[in-house]
């Protein structure tokens, strides 16, 4: 998933708007430009003030670089950015650096944005995670808080995407905790070599995570009901069975016996039907249906 690193400053552009350039067009036109144009004055805010679950656009077209203010919008109304996350680092007096910083966020975020809305497959098309990060100058002043956010860089959606816990079905949360654990456990421990020829310890090291995620994960779904997810379990069972069997492979060749079934069995085409019977998302987002179509 692609991460961008807008960052805070306290050297950012005035949230003053120039009003009167009205130019060459109606009076009617004017009016309602002038008053969207005040709108917008009258919903800038700081960038420090943002809030988990706060909706808002960017006031800079470009993906990265510093800011000092947002545009902060109803979430109801269309917007590009909500935020999903927020943690703080470390006190220090030192200010570490971007590169520093921004390896921390790209590892914090993705879980804090998780745990404020769990099904990604719920997610409107093109939302990616950005974050707002300290920079050198707001650090000097006691600046350590980064905010992590699902945002559009092209076009806007509509409404909050908290999942909403009052209107959960019985079962969703326990499914989605299990299923998010399984895929993190498998991508966050995808060795650096492309082949198992060159790194069967990292690629039986995976596996071996994954197995423990997927056992947690069955641990879970027996106490949730329905006839889909009774055969999700029983198919994610056999899953286990053959991650385990990677993972204490003996050679190359073995592992790759076991990994084959292994990875088939994680394909998330295999999970709509469950999904549908728990109330959730069943459209597999494009990026894991891809990896999945090969």
């Amino acid at each position: 998933m692609a991460v961008g690193t807008p960052s805070r400053s306290l050297r950012g552009i005035s949230a003053v708007v120039a009003l009167l350039a009205v130019g060459a067009v109606g009076c009617s036109e004017v009016v309602d430009s002038a008053k969207d144009g005040a709108e917008k004055v009258a919903r800038q805010r700081s960038v420090f003030s943002l809030n988990i679950g706060d909706c808002y656009n960017p006031n800079s077209k470009a993906a990265e670089g510093e800011t000092f203010s947002i545009e902060m919008v109803p979430c109801g109304e269309p917007h590009q950015g909500q935020v999903v996350g927020e943690f703080k680092l470390d006190d220090g007096n030192a200010f570490p650096g971007n590169e520093a910083i921004w390896a921390i966020a790209d590892e914090r975020c993705p879980a804090e944005a998780g745990k404020y809305a769990p099904d990604t497959w719920a997610l409107p098309a093109g939302v990616d995670i950005f974050y707002y990060t300290p920079t050198k100058e707001s650090w000097a002043t006691g600046d350590r808080a980064v905010s992590c956010t699902y945002t559009k860089e092209k076009g806007t959606f509509s409404g909050s995407l908290k999942l909403d816990a009052a209107a959960a079905k019985p079962g969703q949360s326990e499914y989605l905790k299990g299923a998010n654990a399984v895929y993190e456990a498998l991508w966050t421990t995808q060795p650096e070599a492309e082949t198992v020829d060159d790194d069967l310890d990292g690629y039986k090291a995976q596996a071996k995570a994954v197995a423990a995620a997927l056992d947690a994960h069955l641990k879970g779904l027996a106490t949730v009901e329905g006839t889909e997810t009774g055969k999700l379990r029983a198919g994610l069972e056999k899953t286990a069975a053959h991650w385990k069997k990677a993972a204490n492979a003996a050679d190359v060749d073995a592992f790759y016996v076991s990994y084959d079934p292994a990875f088939t069995g994680l394909d998330p085409n295999k999970t709509v039907a469950a999904r549908k019977e728990l109330g959730l998302a069943t459209t597999v987002p494009a990026d894991e249906a891809e990896v999945w179509a090969g």
